[in-house]
Order: structure tokens, then C-alpha cells, then sequence
């Protein structure tokens, strides 16, 4: 299982005084360094932490495959057609939330969906569906044409111990479900290290994409030590 670390609250840092630093290509080449196998980051509409320039900068200036977040609008569409990352993943955004609140409703929004599928896909961009652990929601992202989906592990994360089994339940059926369509199935929000044992229980997962947790044990530990502490526990996982 590989990990791939999220560098927007980097930029989220260094938007707050609107200096140029601290600077995500720098994180971004120090998590290489400790062993990380890709980087994400979220081009928000909003713009709220990571820039236009951060994503083309992190797409030419380091050397680990570069996952972009986005929202399935035109705009962002034409940067990722520019940047070419190595994956997309396609995520619902909402203007007042403070972090992804749950996964894209791709049955709802199948019409939409789809077409952006094939269009970056035929770019030669991997597309990945961020998407809550419901089984008919996978079974659209298969019809989407996308190759991967990644589960949303909030609803887990943040639940209160007693209540996370169900939960967790609820994962591991999904990861079986769209392992048995020949999806990838990725996962993330919420992993830090205290509920990572229970995350490592999923099956088939090939990419845990963290962000907010490593960020925040960087102040503490840097940002390779952080990053270097999560491989460890990772390496628990029997898939």
C-alpha cells in the first residue's frame, strides 16, 4: 500500500500572511525524501491554500507522481488538461466548508460526471472518484469509465469509537465490491495515526492519500519524520 500525502495545509500556512513561504514544492520534495509515493493537492475554486502556479510547479519541479483534487467544473478541467497530472481525482466542493464533507453523488450527477471521465482519461490522465462507501455509487463510478475510486474514510474517522464499526463495515464491503468490478480503490479524510489500525482492516487498498494529520505532526516531528511515522504504521497492512 502506498501513501500519498497531502500538501494543501502547507499552502494554507502560507496563505495566511500571503507570504511565499512556506512553500508546497519544498514540503513536497522533503516527503519524497522520507519515502512518500505521490503527492495531492486540492486547486479549490475558492483558492484558499493551494495556487494555479503551485500545481504546474509541482507537476514540473519534483519527482513523485502528482494526484490533483478538483471539482468537476470547466475551469479547473482546462488546468488539469494543461498540467497533465498523474491522477485526478474528482471531488464535491462546497464554497463554505471547511474540508470535502462527503463524497461526489455520481448517480445524481452521472451526465456530468461522465463526459469529464473520458475527457481526461483520453489525456492520458488516471481519474479517480472520490466517493462515499455505498455500494450503488460504485457501480456508476465503474459506468463512469473511471479506473479508481477513492473512499471517503471520514464518516469513520470521525465517528465516536462505539459507533465506528458499523462503519467500518460499510468500507471493507465496498472495497470488496469495487475490487470485484476491477476498480482501484484508494482511501482517505480523517486517517491520522490514531485510527489508522482500523483503516489498515479495508481490503485491496492500493494508496492512502493523508494530509491534514501529517501536516499537523510536522510542527512536532518535520515533515519527513511525520511523513517517515505514518509508512511505519502502514507497514501493519496484509491488504
Amino acid at each position: 500500500m502506498k501513501l500519498g500525502v497531502n500538501i494543501d495545509h502547507v499552502a494554507t500556512l502560507r496563505q495566511a500572511r500571503g507570504t511565499v513561504y512556506p512553500d508546497p514544492l519544498d514540503a513536497a520534495i522533503l516527503c519524497g525524501r522520507a519515502g512518500a509515493h505521490g503527492i495531492t493537492a486540492h486547486l479549490r475554486e475558492d483558492r484558499r491554500h493551494i495556487q494555479d502556479d503551485d500545481i504546474f510547479r509541482l507537476k514540473e519541479l519534483q519527482p513523485l507522481p502528482l494526484n490533483l483534487e478538483m471539482a468537476n467544473v470547466e475551469s479547473i478541467i482546462e488546468i488539469a488538461l494543461n498540467v497533465k497530472p498523474a491522477e485526478v481525482c474528482l471531488v464535491p466542493e462546497k464554497r463554505q466548508e471547511l474540508t470535502t464533507e462527503g463524497g461526489l453523488d455520481v448517480v445524481a450527477h452521472f451526465d456530468a460526471i461522465q463526459p469529464t471521465v473520458q475527457c481526461l482519461s483520453e489525456a492520458g490522465i488516471e481519474v479517480s472518484l472520490f466517493v462515499d462507501a455505498d455500494e450503488m455509487t460504485i457501480a456508476a463510478c465503474k459506468d463512469t469509465g473511471a479506473p479508481v475510486i477513492e473512499l471517503h474514510t471520514g464518516t469513520y474517522c470521525d465517528a465516536e469509537p462505539n459507533d465506528r464499526a458499523v462503519h467500518m463495515e460499510q468500507l471493507i464491503r465496498s472495497a470488496d465490491y469495487a475490487h470485484s468490478l476491477g476498480l482501484k480503490v484508494n482511501a482517505g479524510h480523517g486517517i491520522n495515526l490514531e485510527n489508522l489500525g482500523g483503516i489498515l482492516c479495508i481490503p485491496h487498498l492500493d494508496t492512502l492519500n493523508i494530509g491534514h494529520s501529517i501536516i499537523c505532526r510536522a510542527v512536532f516531528q518535520g515533515i519527513e519524520g511525520a511523513v517517515k511515522e505514518m509508512l511505519v504504521g502502514m507497514q501493519e497492512y496484509e491488504g
